[in-house]
């Protein structure tokens, strides 16, 4: 019997790629939350549902930016290409995000959340503005 029939198989399944995403809760306070996107075969990839997007911004960071409580401007995600930034919430939550992360900013209404860069190098990072 061939395992490569079985590791086949096994590719063809739905996978889910892990986000994070911040939102307002009923507090008026931002939390943060795992979001699964569902990932489906097409060809030899796999690939999520099309999220209708506005644009794309590139950014820089300097290493001392802070910016303090704010909402997010519009529901968007958030890609951080290198660097890192501490994202924290209301209650105290801290989460660091790095090469690579993608966050869901949807606090667009409430106390919002603190954004700062850490370490040695300014942030590079996209934000897609989301419909």
């Amino acid at each position: 019997m061939s395992l490569a029939c079985f590791s086949e198989l096994i590719f063809l399944q739905s996978h889910l790629m892990k986000i994070t995403r911040i939102y307002t809760g009923s507090d008026d306070e931002s939390h943060f939350e795992e979001k699964e996107v569902e990932l489906k075969l097409s060809g030899d990839m796999q690939v999520s549902a099309l999220e209708p997007a506005t644009g794309i911004y590139f950014r820089q960071a300097p290493t001392d930016h802070l910016n303090d409580f704010h909402p997010a401007p519009r529901r968007q995600y958030i890609i951080t290409l290198s660097g890192q930034v501490e994202i924290e919430t209301g209650d105290g939550t801290i989460k660091r995000f790095g090469k690579g992360d993608i966050m869901l900013a949807d606090d667009t209404t409430g106390r919002g959340h603190i954004t700062r860069v850490v370490g040695d190098e300014p942030r590079v990072y996209v934000t897609i503005p989301l419909r």
